[in-house]
């Protein structure tokens, strides 16, 4: 009897996660392929006629190539700050799991801070227009790498500490200095690890919307979400381009979480057995 209720409730439940994250996909694909008299309407209703294809060719053309250049800048800061992040996190992860003591401490008190402590976006910009890295991409890459830090090296800490230590031990004996042990050696046992580390951030930075909005203001280096919203008003009597748009912004993201979710999921409960 429990075990059919459970099987009810866990069905039930897939059932209702299924519908409310697949109708706001179903409103858009509508919108986005109505023509621009029934779009006007928003209204959830069968395209009549079906123009998808036909919205997203006008969609760009009215745009004068500015949505390539944002998709240039949104991949350009996605690739950038993810490998970053790989690194980065995974070198101090390393460190603060092998070495118990001040050291340690002192990173896991920065750690937990990094996750507590919420983001002051006015004293980031006073920071970025002191070093003059406001309003350029590189500030906003080193913005993304410092607000992604806390949770990478947590995720990379967890599986590290299931890396028997006698791998060191053994890469030392044989005359390694610490960084080809890292690299030669630890690096590349954190693949599985890695490819959540890789597909989480680089879901989050592509749809960042906030970070780009304050600290890279401006249509010159705009990406693709702050593109959408500089060009909403343009659109406002012409939803079905702003949804076609929309529904190709969505695609990446999309494609990615569909071939490694089942790596996402294995990265993220290796590292929780393993921490």
């Amino acid at each position: 009897m429990r075990n059919t209720r459970g099987v009810v409730i866990g069905g039930a439940a897939i059932v209702f996660t299924a519908i409310f994250f697949l109708v706001p996909f179903a409103f858009i694909l509508a919108l986005a392929s109505q023509d621009r008299v029934q779009s006007n309407e928003l209204s959830f209703s069968w395209p009549r006629p079906f123009v998808l294809l036909q919205n997203i060719e006008q969609a760009f053309s009215a745009r004068d190539y500015l949505m390539v250049i944002a998709f240039i800048n949104s991949v350009i800061l996605t690739v950038v700050s993810v490998a970053a992040l790989v690194f980065l996190s995974a070198m101090v992860a390393y460190v603060w799991q092998r070495r118990a003591g001040r050291l340690g401490n002192v990173v896991g008190l920065l750690v937990l801070a990094g996750l507590i402590v919420p983001p002051a976006i006015v004293p980031t910009i006073w920071v970025l227009q002191g070093v003059g890295l406001f309003k350029t991409m590189p500030g906003l890459i080193l913005v993304e790498i410092a607000y992604g830090l806390p949770f990478c090296i947590l995720l990379f800490r967890a599986f590290i500490a299931g890396v028997p230590r006698e791998l060191d031990e053994a890469a030392v004996v044989d005359g390694a200095n610490p960084l080809q042990v890292f690299f030669r050696v630890i690096f590349p046992v954190l693949r599985s690890v890695m490819i959540t580390v890789i597909t989480l951030q680089s879901v989050l930075i592509y749809n960042d919307f906030q970070n780009p909005l304050y600290f890279l203001p401006g249509t010159q280096n705009a990406t693709i979400q702050t593109t959408l919203l500089n060009y909403q008003d343009r659109f406002t009597s012409q939803y079905n381009l702003l949804f076609a748009t929309i529904l190709l912004v969505m695609i990446p993201p999309l494609i990615m979480f569909i071939f490694f979710n089942r790596k996402i999921v294995a990265g993220m409960a290796a590292g929780s057995v393993k921490g």
